[in-house]
């Protein structure tokens, strides 16, 4: 069961990892002006959208930068510490 558990935490930090630099490219993309119809532009822009759209309704316009992908990153960067480090307690008390 551990070893479950352990795969499982293994691929949620995968994810996450994959996830986190999908939005450092589409943060950083937004400092040049690609075309909105390449199919990587368009890939990025699909996968970021559905979390940083709500993100980004809550937060006040700073000067028109938008500082939503920021606020993902440390998301992201906290759900990687909290919930891997009780999924790899979890995976050591069910060993």
């Amino acid at each position: 069961m551990s070893s479950v558990i352990l795969a499982l935490a293994k691929l949620f930090n995968l994810a996450l990892n994959l996830y986190l630099w999908i939005v450092i490219a589409r943060a950083i993309l937004s400092w040049f002006n690609p075309s909105p119809y390449h199919p990587v532009v368009r890939l990025i822009i699909s996968l970021t959208e559905p979390l940083l759209a709500p993100i980004r309704r809550r937060l006040p316009l700073m000067g028109g930068i938008d500082f939503s992908p920021m606020l993902l990153i440390v998301v992201i960067l906290l759900l990687q510490r909290l919930l891997l480090r009780i999924l790899i307690q979890l995976a050591a008390s069910a060993g």
